[in-house]
């Protein structure tokens, strides 16, 4: 049976049983606490801890997702991947634990002539909670084998979110491989050793409301009035049980990449293990890419740009061990493609914008080996020349966290020279990075906060949104929180946060500011400062109490700033217009990966892997502009996204959309997007659009800047003065201004050349007058100059070793010159080899001579620099140089 049998078997099974089907959330995890989706129940973790009210009281879904807390694992079991589907059902107050196991049990040992999997049913086994005799009871009444049940502690089989909220019992089903995968269970467990009992399903009842705690050291405090069914089927491991075939390596949605790299690298899978390691990680790696790519994920050096990376780096070394040496990404990618289009016909749209990507990505990571491996030689050659035979951790991480090298690469190149690396080190400093980067995810607004205060008012109070058609409107306060407590009333000088049953306050989102403005009560005067919407149906005001004091259940005034909506609304409505142009220039590979617009001013970042043309740039700029003049009409409508999809409005990548969607147009067809934000009524009342920047903000991504309506004017009327007083100052009209300056700046390029060239004659005169001036000092000569023509280190460098050279080697040399450059000291050693014979080494000198002049240096034995912060003490550094080489 094919996956993508499996897959539809799943969707028709429970849609016929009367599910909602959602389709698969992105890769890109719509909660701001995960970089991904991580597994089938996460885009309904509202729903389940109840933040947000189920769309249907019966869900089904094949979710993918993506794990790579031990991507050095991979390859190394195979039972793990980076990237894998979850099939999931849900039921949020319909049925519980009997409907859940009748389900569970009617699909895996169904007959496949009715559309069901026909697993054996005396093959599986169910661990459950010790005290569930509930879920125990059905699962006996099904048909499991009693004999087949383990229960366990609380310990073992209870889930929870790790915070006071819902928790409950599972369900795990396992199928029993045979004797040829590991010894039979016995003795309570399912877990014996080996591969036999293979867990393909859990089913986890949301029963308990947990109180605080530790671990699973917490009290159930009651029941919950809503229970809930959170189920997760592996779709992989259902593959390769129902296709025979040792693990999921080998299923018809990831082999073909495996056949694909043994046949560049001629060698076979299953004849060495190494190999057959390296061979499952680009299978994976590869099909875990090509999906994050689709979803919006571009190579970057953080978040999950820096795990696409990785993925992709890893990969290219995988395929360089199995001594494939050509650029192979592309030609993988195709094979996986190939492999999952069957699941994801949607892959047909992106696969070239994708092998696109990899391939840029690949052909930098070779350049990287090459400056990486310059960087490894310099390290080894350094701990050899300390005595040492091991790289030091600190080079290590530098290399993998610099340059992208898998520490796996950095092994394999030392011992090539015959040296080992500091491996405890680079993971503890590995690790130190994980700790921080935990420390500053936490520190980040967002995840899974506290709501409960707001969950409490919202679910007695729910907050209308009315600022599409009102800017100010009388409503009554919902509540007033302080500190994150509901109190009953605010007083002056207080900052905390108000709810209100209606308001015209645009709350933060979709890349728009939150709207400013006043709340008025008839005693009180308060200024919003912010308004965010922390859970759905709630939006809150940050507000200060400027005069009198508020109080819950008060009629207030809440008013909008007028002027601050109008041009955030322009603002956001430039947005659109760019997004719209750069699809008409680039093509739709352009599309939106962030945003964000205030007053005046609009950003938006967009994945490209290429620079844009000044052309291309006001070609943009243009497009947008003329559709401003064409006075084009703004509208809205609220529809099913099925519909919207179906109109092709542009949805963005990672964000969450219900079944009713709102969908802004701008000129019918010009502009058609998803969105939520406030928008003008016609495009002519945006009045001007100036760009002001392009560039890259990271591989694959680019960030285009501009200032909108009288922001933008005033940005063009100061260049129109730049360009009136370089045009007077040059004499020269505005159109003659680009040649006029390239002229100038040619005509300066060559005078600095030739200012160079009189320096450097002037050097080698004083470089001639110097031999003269060497001196014996303890059998050594000794050149120690000030130099007063030297405009920065290299020119004194550049003194030093012509000296050294003019003074030969058959004598013992020292040199040192030294200059003030800029104001600050700087001093350069040079040593002959007769010297650096005699003991004397320039590195040495020079930490002697910074030390003089409040600095620091180093360098080689032959060549050394140094500086520090006071001039005036040049000559007495020179003079502890003397005495350095005296006292040798």
């Amino acid at each position: 049976m094919r996956t993508a049998e499996i897959r539809k078997r799943w969707i028709d099974y429970f849609e016929t049983h009367g599910h909602h089907i959602a389709p698969s959330a992105s890769l890109v995890s719509p909660d701001p606490s995960l970089l991904f989706t991580v597994a089938g129940m996460v885009p309904f973790i509202p729903y389940i801890i109840g933040t947000e009210t189920p769309s249907h009281p019966r869900i089904a879904s094949v979710q993918k997702c993506i794990r790579t807390k031990d991507i050095e694992e991979v390859g190394q079991t195979t039972r793990h991947g980076t990237f894998f589907q979850m099939l999931g059902n849900f039921s949020f107050g319909d049925y519980f634990k009997r409907g859940a196991i009748e389900f569970a049990w009617d699909l895996l040992t169904g007959p496949e002539s009715e559309g069901k999997y026909g697993f054996e049913p005396d093959r599986f086994w169910v661990t459950i909670w010790s005290e569930d005799d509930e879920a125990y009871q059905a699962l006996v009444d099904v048909g499991v084998n009693p004999a087949h049940i383990v229960k366990l502690t609380r310990e073992e089989i209870f889930w929870d979110t790790g915070q006071p909220g819902p928790a409950g019992p599972c369900a795990e089903w396992h199928y029993d491989r045979g004797p040829e995968f590991g010894p039979e269970a016995v003795g309570g467990t399912v877990d014996p050793g080996g591969d036999r009992y293979l867990e393909i399903w859990n089913l986890v009842f949301d029963q308990f409301l947990r109180g605080p705690g530790s671990g699973k050291d917490y009290p159930l405090i009651r029941e919950l009035d809503q229970k809930a069914i959170d189920t997760g089927a592996g779709l992989e491991r259902i593959a390769y049980l129902k296709q025979g075939v040792s693990n999921m390596y080998e299923i018809d949605e990831v082999f073909p990449v495996i056949e694909k790299a043994q046949e560049l690298s001629g060698r076979a899978y299953k004849t060495n293990p190494e190999d057959d390691v390296r061979m499952r990680v680009i299978a994976d790696h590869v099909r875990s890419a090509m999906m994050l790519m689709h979803d919006g994920v571009v190579p970057g050096n953080e978040g999950r740009g820096y795990v696409l990376r990785r993925l992709l780096r890893r990969t290219v070394r995988a395929m360089r061990l199995l001594g494939v040496e050509d650029p192979s990404l592309t030609v993988l990618l195709q094979s996986s493609y190939g492999a999952m289009s069957a699941s994801y016909p949607e892959l047909a749209d992106s696969i070239a914008r994708i092998q696109s990507i990899a391939g840029s990505e690949e052909d930098a990571f070779r350049r990287t080996l090459t400056s990486g491996t310059a960087i490894l030689d310099t390290a080894v050659a350094k701990a050899k020349s300390a005595g040492t035979s091991a790289l030091s951790g600190e080079d290590a991480f530098q290399l993998h966290d610099t340059f992208g090298f898998p520490i796996d690469l950095t092994l394999e190149m030392a011992a090539e020279q015959g040296v080992s690396v500091d491996e405890s080190g680079f993971r503890s400093l590995m690790a130190e990075q994980r700790d921080r980067a935990r420390a500053d995810a936490k520190a980040k607004k967002g995840g899974h906060a506290d709501v409960s205060v707001y969950q409490s008012v919202g679910a007695q109070t729910p907050t209308t949104f009315r600022g599409y058609d009102e800017l100010s409107l009388v409503t009554s306060v919902a509540a007033v929180i302080k500190d994150g407590v509901s109190v009953p009333v605010a007083t002056i000088g207080d900052t905390v946060e108000v709810m209100l049953a209606q308001t015209p306050f645009y709350p933060e989102s979709g890349g728009q500011d939150a709207d400013t403005g006043e709340i008025r009560g008839a005693n009180a005067t308060l200024t919003v400062i912010d308004v965010q919407k922390p859970v759905a149906d709630v939006i809150v005001h940050t507000v200060t109490v400027d005069e009198g004091e508020i109080a819950v259940g008060d009629q207030v005034s809440a008013e909008v700033d007028p002027v601050n909506r109008r041009l955030a609304s322009k603002a956001h409505s430039a947005t659109h217009l760019i997004h719209a142009a750069l699809h008409e220039v680039l093509g739709d590979e352009a599309t939106q990966a962030g945003s964000y617009n205030k007053p005046g001013y609009m950003r938006l970042d967009f994945a490209w892997r290429q620079g844009i043309s000044h052309s291309a740039r006001e070609e943009i700029e243009g497009i947008a502009n003329r559709a401003i003049r064409e006075e084009l009409p703004v509208g809205t409508q609220v529809m099913s996204l099925d519909e919207a999809k179906s109109l092709g409005a542009m949805a963005l990548f990672g964000e969450k959309y219900g079944d009713r969607v709102r969908v802004v147009e701008i000129g019918g067809p010009f502009s058609r997007e998803l969105c939520a934000g406030t928008h003008v009524d016609n495009s002519s009342q945006i009045g001007l659009l100036s760009v002001t920047s392009e560039g890259s903000v990271g591989s694959g991504a680019r960030r285009i800047e501009a200032l909108v309506g009288a922001d933008a004017f005033q940005n063009l009327a100061a260049e129109r003065s730049i360009v009136s007083e370089l045009s007077t100052t040059l004499k020269a009209r505005p159109e003659e201004l680009s040649d006029r300056i390239g002229a100038l700046l040619t005509r300066l390029s060559e005078a600095e050349k030739q200012l160079t060239q009189y320096r450097q004659q002037a050097m080698q005169q004083v470089a001639g007058q110097l031999v003269a001036t060497a001196t014996d000092v303890n059998g050594i000569r000794l050149v120690a100059h000030e130099s007063t023509t030297a405009a920065d280190g290299d020119d004194l460098r550049t003194l030093v070793t012509d000296v050294r050279a003019r003074l030969g080697e058959s004598e013992p040399t020292v040199v040192a010159a030294s200059a003030a450059i800029n104001g600050r000291p700087q001093i350069v050693i040079g040593t002959n080899q007769a010297a650096r014979d005699a003991g004397v080494r320039a590195g040495d000198l020079v930490k002697a001579a910074s030390a003089v002049l409040g600095g620091g240096g180093g360098g080689k034995p032959d060549l050394a620099q140094g500086g520090g912060q006071d001039a005036s003490k040049i000559p007495d550094a020179l003079v502890a140089v003397r005495d350095a080489v005296a006292s040798r």
